[in-house]
């Protein structure tokens, strides 16, 4: 058809959608791929005849895969994009009410921790004549309100569609936030049901394949040769790599740097495996949950280079990890909001332009390696290596295996190309502090959000773009129960995943962060009720994971010992299909502590007296607490 010389077509608003999403792509470095792929979706009447007719019509190249929950094919999503380093993602489609609000963690997961997703989230009736219709949530001053309006706060970008024209404008500006390596996160589009289904005559010229280029930004000559001048004058510089190392296939350059400058790397969750190298001047993970070698150098820094990264209280230590009162810092990041943290010096670029140019400037200066400082490196390094050994992964009698032991085991067992997945609880901090990724087996760490239950479904987007190697979830027995249906969609889409329960009784991560700051246990373990208290602190109840799994199509191992767990491991390698390892670990054992300290206060007022030793304690631990902002003349002198 044409009209007025243009050519149309004539097509539903859903329909249109479906249509426009398997038409774009993105681009960078000359390698051009398929933005959003497939689709994942539950329908309900919310967009069973909208988005479901159009898929089933117009949808022959954006599969529908079928998950257990919203939220989890929202993870699903935001594992497939990490996987893809942010150059695709999925689509996720939800029916009207608590279909579309299920869907709103996953929102915040992925936008704090700026991966990007596409949400198409159903709505109730723009046209209004139905009058209240069933999950409306009827608002006292604000009739246009919808539960979707909930997404506005953790989307990067959010629109109502109320005429199927909107698409013009709406689509094209999604796809902008989507490939936008600063910007990007939720990408939210609400869809009324009516509006779904109504026509429109959409131009031709719309459904033209288009490509969307991820742009490197270039780093600022002048803001370069500043850096360099702050780390001529460094005696123990410290570099801090984040997430956005990965994104930006930055590893071989802060490797370079490290080596050339001889500056040491600590890594923040997300920048796991950041340096693929067993390198000495490797300090493993930073922060709360790292290494005491990473707390022990970063607080005598007087440089901190921080590279892609947002720097949160994690890795800061609620701002007391630095406590060389003369530190300066410089920050590479594509995102100018977080290059100005901690009141350093911006460079706001790419992160693997960013430190190509620092590498180019310094080699030509002739900045050298400090070897004082590398021999003081060394020798802390060794001491960690040797608390390790000792505290760690040393079997003792009498004792059940530790979480930190089974890790040890699955790192040997790991070989190059496979991945490891954890997000909450205890399990990523100590692979933060203990997985070594030299093997080439990757680490996968969500801590933005550390969201419970995002493990599984995002192992799954992990493998729909990962068939090299075995993809690996270590959950607690807490995250387990909170999420394990997707195992559902793993057998039916044949989607090979190894997920280890560390079988604890509980919610021990927070358990042990009670006792440190309220001083009692009190409600995070699996007991049965006590009736004399009634309190759940009575005998622990027994709970058999391996046939909840088996049941949704698993094979499945229980193991106690360290030759039992390696056994597991090399029969779940041959499986074909999702494998489950429940392994008993002991219950209040952890790893040695990183000595950086997190903001967790008790109660400041309290009758017991062990809450009030604990207040006093925390009164004294909080002067570790320093504020830092950009000083230009300061930065001159230290030059």
């Amino acid at each position: 058809m044409s009209l007025k010389g243009k050519q149309i077509i004539r097509l539903t608003m859903a329909q249109a959608l479906v249509k426009y999403l398997q038409f774009q792509y993105s681009e960078r470095d000359g390698k051009t791929r398929r933005l959003i792929p497939a689709m994942f979706g539950i329908f309900g009447h919310g967009n069973v005849a909208g988005i479901g007719q159009a898929l089933w019509e117009q949808g022959q190249e954006l599969p529908l895969y079928q998950p257990c929950n919203e939220q989890s094919m929202v993870h699903t999503a935001i594992g497939f994009a990490k996987e893809n380093k942010r150059l695709a993602t999925l689509a996720c489609t939800a029916s009207i009410g608590p279909g579309s609000t299920n869907m709103i963690t996953g929102a915040a997961t992925a936008t704090i921790n700026r991966l990007p997703v596409l949400l198409l989230a159903s709505d109730y009736y723009a046209t209004r004549f139905q009058g209240p219709v069933l999950q409306e949530l009827e608002h006292p001053i604000s009739a246009d309100v919808s539960v979707n309006d909930c997404f506005r706060p953790v989307s990067r970008f959010f629109d109502r569609i109320t005429r199927p024209e909107q698409l013009l404008l709406a689509l094209p500006e999604a796809m902008r936030v989507l490939t936008d390596p600063a910007m990007t996160g939720a990408v939210t589009l609400s869809l009324p049901q009516d509006i779904q289904a109504h026509a429109f005559d959409y131009p031709v010229q719309f459904f033209k394949a288009r490509v969307w280029p991820v742009e490197r930004k270039l780093p600022d000559s002048q803001r370069i040769n500043e850096a360099i001048k702050l780390l001529q004058n460094s005696k123990n510089p410290v570099m801090i790599a984040g997430g956005g190392v990965h994104y930006s296939e930055a590893s071989e350059e802060i490797q370079e740097c490290s080596k050339r400058f001889g500056i040491p790397v600590g890594e923040t969750f997300a920048g796991k495996g950041s340096i693929k190298v067993d390198s000495d001047l490797l300090l493993g993970g930073q922060g709360v949950t790292g290494t005491a070698l990473s707390g022990n150098i970063v607080a005598q820094a007087d440089l901190v280079i921080s590279v892609g990264t947002r720097l949160t209280d994690f890795t800061t230590g609620s701002q007391s990890a630095f406590a060389n009162p003369n530190v300066r810092f410089i920050s590479i990041n594509v995102c100018a909001q977080d290059a100005y943290k901690q009141g350093a010096l911006p460079i706001v670029a790419d992160a693997r332009e960013g430190l190509r140019a620092l590498l180019k400037r310094g080699e030509s200066i002739g900045i050298k390696p400090r070897s004082n400082y590398l021999k003081r490196i060394t020798k802390i390094k060794r001491e960690w290596d040797k608390d390790l050994v000792e505290k760690v992964f040393t079997q003792h009698s009498g004792e059940t295996m530790s979480q930190g032991q089974l890790i040890g085991v699955l790192n040997e067992e790991s070989r190059e190309g496979d991945l490891v997945i954890a997000a909450a609880g205890t399990p990523p901090g100590d692979l933060h502090k203990l997985w070594n990724v030299s093997s080439s087996a990757a680490c996968h760490l969500e801590f933005g959000n550390s969201c419970m239950g995002y493990e599984i479904p995002a192992a799954l987007g992990a493998r729909m773009s990962n068939s090299k190697g075995e993809v690996y979830v270590l959950i607690g027995d807490g995250t387990y129960l909170m999420n394990p249906t997707e195992l559902v969609t793993a057998l039916q889409e044949n989607l090979k995943i190894t997920v280890i329960i560390s079988e604890n009784h509980g919610f021990q991560s927070i358990h042990g962060l009670q006792r440190v700051r309220a001083g009692h246990s009190f409600g995070l373990e699996f007991r049965h009720r006590d009736t004399n208290t009634d309190r759940l602190e009575g005998n622990f109840i027994d709970i058999d994971f391996s046939k909840n799994a088996e049941s949704m199509g698993a094979r499945t191992w229980n193991v106690r010992t360290l030759d039992q767990l390696r056994e597991a491991l090399r029969e779940s390698r041959a499986e074909e299909r999702t494998c489950v390892i429940v392994a008993e670990t002991e219950k209040y054992k952890g790893l040695p502590p990183s000595q950086v300290w997190w903001d967790v206060a008790p109660a400041e007022v309290s009758q017991d007296p062990i809450t009030q030793d604990l207040r006093a304690k925390y009164e004294e631990e909080r002067t570790r607490f320093q504020h830092f902002h950009y000083d230009k003349e300061e930065n001159e002198k230290a030059e």
